[in-house]
Parts: C-alpha cells; structure tokens; sequence
C-alpha cells in the first residue's frame, strides 16, 4: 500500500514545498522505507536521464551574441511605420518582373528568418541540464505566486537581517539600496541543494529581484546565465555562494550585483 505522504515526498523531490513544509518531509522520510524508496527510485532515474542525455553546447561567444541581439530587440519593442514609409511602399512598381523579385525576395527572407529561429532554438536548448540552476529558476517562479514573495515583510535591514537567524542556514547580505532604485521589500527561507537558503527581495520598477544566498559547494557555477526567460547572475563573498534572478535587463540586473559585492566587501572588512 502507497504512503499517503508519497505525493508530498514527490513534491519535495522537485523543489516544490518551501522550507518548512522541506523539513516536515525530511522527518518522515527519515522514519518511512516506502519514501526512502521512492526518493532513491527517484534520484537513480534522474541521474540515468541526465547520463544517457545527449547534447551539443553552442560556444559561449554565440549564446552571448543572441542574448545580447534579444535583450536589444526587447528594449527596442516595435515601431509603427512612418507615413513617408507607407507612401513609399504605395509607390514601388506592381510590374510582373517587381513581383516576381518581391517573390524571392520574400521567400529567402522568410527562409532567413526561419534559420535565425533555429539558431536560437539551437542554442536554446543545447544548454546542458543543471539541477542547481533549475531548482533557483524553480523557486524565483514560485515566489511570484500569491502571497509566497516574503516571510518576512520590511524595508528596514535592521529587521530583516536579523529575521533569517534561526530560519536559514546562512547569513546575507542585507541593504536597501532605494536611492539606487533598488528597494529592500523583505526576505524569506527557501529550500534547495539540501540546504535552508536565505532570499532577500527587491524591488526595481516592475521588476522582482530575489538574491539567493546558501552555503557555496563545489560545482563550478557561471557568473551569468539566461533560463527560461530569467537572467541569473551568480557571484561568491567568502564562503556564501550569492545568485541574483529577475526579468530585469542585464544593465538593471548587475547594477545590483554590483552594490551589494560592494556591501559585502564592507562587512567583511
């Protein structure tokens, strides 16, 4: 007979549950066989789909110029034709031989567009799986659910920092920086890597920040990266592994990685 708690068990094996509902479950896991079993059955066939999985990795430079020329195209947004555009198109010749050059012209056009795409797509996902990426890309998505952004709701540091004592394994990096237009919304405990990591959110225009921090393990991690539409940075202070995830433009993204290395460097010294 299945343990009723096997669909929670399930839950947690996918970093869907938060970190108190985490704790909850490691307890039980701790004193059922029929969930140790599942999650052992669970972790052996990620592991044999992430080993038989192939793919090819685009080189760096190529992934960095299409995430580049998309986050142009996206500031750019579109842009009506001009009435001297629309004039101009009314004008040129309807003859059989301009016809027949709009023809191929159209069609390599189209034909260019749709290697672009693939191109992208290539790139896209030739990204290798990374679980660690997946479960911060996972917990960012979650935290814009109603009413799971905060715990802990304050613009005051001297309140939140103190809130993550007893709640997560670490202690961040915690400064408003409103005057930069980064305003300092609160923080909460997530649950991933096996650790009680620390979120402290911000604000930025419409933008939502949230700036991980757990303990730093060995994998290697790049410094940016772009999944499923998010931008992620990550950076060390010490041995606290930080990683900053927002829809935010890279510029508005790294301006806040850049104050708070900077705070960091400060209550280091």
């Amino acid at each position: 007979m299945q343990c009723a708690e096997s669909l929670r068990a399930q839950a947690y094996f996918d970093g869907e549950v938060d970190a108190v509902a985490a704790a909850d479950v490691e307890r039980h896991i701790a004193q059922c066989p029929e969930c140790t079993a599942l999650l052992e059955e669970l972790t052996q066939m990620r592991a044999g789909m992430r080993r038989e999985l192939e793919y090819a990795e685009a080189p760096p430079r190529l992934r960095v110029a299409i995430e580049r020329m998309l986050d142009q195209e996206t500031a750019a947004g579109t842009t009506a034709p001009s009435t001297a555009q629309l004039r101009t198109v009314a004008r040129r010749p309807t003859s059989p031989a301009w016809r027949t050059r709009a023809f191929w012209l159209g069609a390599f056009g189209g034909l260019g567009a749709a290697l672009a795409a693939s191109v992208v797509l290539f790139v896209l996902s030739a990204t290798p799986p990374d679980p660690l990426l997946d479960d911060v890309i996972a917990a960012h998505v979650r935290s814009l659910m109603p009413e799971h952004l905060t715990d802990v709701v304050s613009t005051d540091r001297h309140t939140v920092k103190p809130w993550f004592a007893g709640h997560v394994d670490v202690s961040p990096v915690v400064a408003d920086f409103a005057a930069q237009g980064y305003r300092l919304v609160g923080g909460r405990a997530d649950y991933f890597d096996h650790q009680r990591a620390a979120v402290v959110v911000y604000q930025h225009g419409a933008h939502v920040i949230n700036v991980f921090t757990w303990v730093a393990g060995r994998q290697t991690l790049p410094d940016r990266t772009t999944r499923s539409g998010y931008h992620v940075a990550f950076w060390r202070v010490g041995n606290l592994q930080y990683c900053a995830v927002s829809d935010a433009g890279w510029d508005e993204l790294s301006a806040l990685v850049r104050l708070l290395r900077d705070a960091g460097a400060s209550d280091a010294r």
